[in-house]
């Protein structure tokens, strides 16, 4: 079978997995309320086909590329959504917990869709990234990310549960600006799917990288913040090199080549719609976003989600270790001569490990349970996101082929 083959089977793979997650989202939903099991075993049934299909997906694209598919954004993503999946269903069968998925699902149907957008182009590894040590770091990174997600959903849930609705508190306000913050990230993810790959919207700018080298950057919404001393140019004939200088809004914003504005741009956007959006949600439904979403979580046991919560820790801590640090530096010193050199990447790991590291020793040696651990799963969320995205793409530095 050839490569293009290969890669159609990958595709479909991937798409009807998301598509099973979707429906599956449905049963799950039904078996909240239901007396019976057969609305959860549905639902389990369809993601147990689903991550099988993803499974595939994977396999098909590795024999396709010839290496492990996890050397780009886009196969990166799409192995985070595999194994946030893999971790639900891990913890479903260990602990029978159908609103797990009514979390960990549609974020992994975000991540899948976000993934979508960038390139899906099979390209041969640069030399950094031909090594065994690729594959090795990066499946052992996203399954121990897999795992922390779904203690930080565990975490949530935990505290929608708690948190009473009715009364004004630090833990409600805070809540609620966790449920502002996730609407933020939805925004930026629809947004990115509507302008980039329905819109198909497209501002270029020339200017030149942290190398020196000629660049145009693709933007795919309007240019807040631009590149250092950037223009603003079209594409006149069917080459690269054909451009001409016009002229474009600008509020003037240039930034140096070690933050990717083009990026930022997105974010920046992204916030102003979410925060947009978010104003609407409250002022059509006149209550708090978590307050809405709380009856999901009504039959929920605290004591289970708190133990969810510290064993996926448990579990996915000493995985990052190995694959954020140890693997990572081995690769390190392969690619480029040194096992570490303060990359951004490698910083924001390190802080992710010590982060990690201080939540086990406050659960193990102060006595940080419930509603506390519960707090501290959904900040470590929000450092794996902020590493999974927002230094990959906005921060320049040796990780940004990601």
């Amino acid at each position: 079978m050839n490569s293009e083959a290969l890669l159609n089977i990958s595709s479909t793979s991937l798409y009807a997995a998301f598509i099973l997650y979707l429906i599956a989202i449905l049963p799950f939903s039904a078996s909240i309320k239901a007396k019976s099991k057969k609305s959860e075993k549905i639902g389990v049934t369809l993601t147990i086909i689903g991550f099988i299909m993803q499974i595939i997906y994977f396999i098909t694209r590795w024999m396709a590329a010839g290496h492990a598919p996890v050397s780009n954004m886009y196969e990166f993503l799409t192995m985070f959504g595999i194994m946030m999946v893999g971790g639900f269903l891990v913890l479903y069968f260990l602990y029978n917990t159908p609103i797990l998925a009514l979390f960990s699902l549609p974020i992994a149907m975000l991540v899948i869709a976000y993934a979508s957008m960038f390139s899906r182009d099979v390209s041969p590894l640069i030399p950094a990234l031909q090594s065994n040590w690729l594959a090795i770091h990066v499946i052992t990174v996203t399954i121990s990310y897999g795992i922390l997600s779904v203690s930080s959903v565990a975490g949530l849930i935990y505290l929608l549960r708690y948190v009473d609705a009715n009364e004004k508190s630090k833990d409600a306000f805070w809540l609620e600006v966790v449920m502002y913050f996730i609407t933020l990230v939805i925004a930026f993810i629809i947004t990115t799917i509507i302008m980039k790959g329905i819109v198909h919207y497209q501002e270029d700018y020339y200017y030149i990288d942290k190398n020196g080298k000629e660049t145009i950057a693709e933007y795919h919404l309007p240019g807040l913040v631009t590149f250092d001393e950037s223009k603003a140019v079209v594409k006149v004939k069917g080459t690269k090199q054909d451009y001409q200088e016009v002229k474009r809004f600008s509020t003037g914003i240039q930034l140096p080549p070690v933050i990717n504005a083009q990026k930022l741009n997105t974010v920046l956007w992204s916030i102003i719609i979410g925060t947009i959006f978010y104003g609407l949600l409250r002022l059509i439904l006149r209550r708090t976003i978590f307050s809405i979403v709380k009856p999901l979580t009504n039959k929920v046991s605290l004591q289970l989600m708190d133990e969810i919560c510290y064993r996926s820790v448990i579990i996915g801590f000493p995985l990052f270790a190995l694959g954020g640090l140890l693997f990572a530096s081995i690769w390190a010193q392969i690619a480029w001569s040194r096992f570490w050199g303060w990359d951004p990447k490698e910083v924001w790991a390190l802080i992710t490990f010590l982060f990690y590291a201080i939540f086990l020793h406050l659960r193990l040696g102060r006595g940080w349970e419930g509603k506390k651990s519960a707090w501290l799963a959904v900040v470590g969320m929000a450092i794996i996101l902020f590493n999974v995205i927002a230094v990959n793409l906005i921060i320049a530095g040796l990780h940004s082929y990601a």
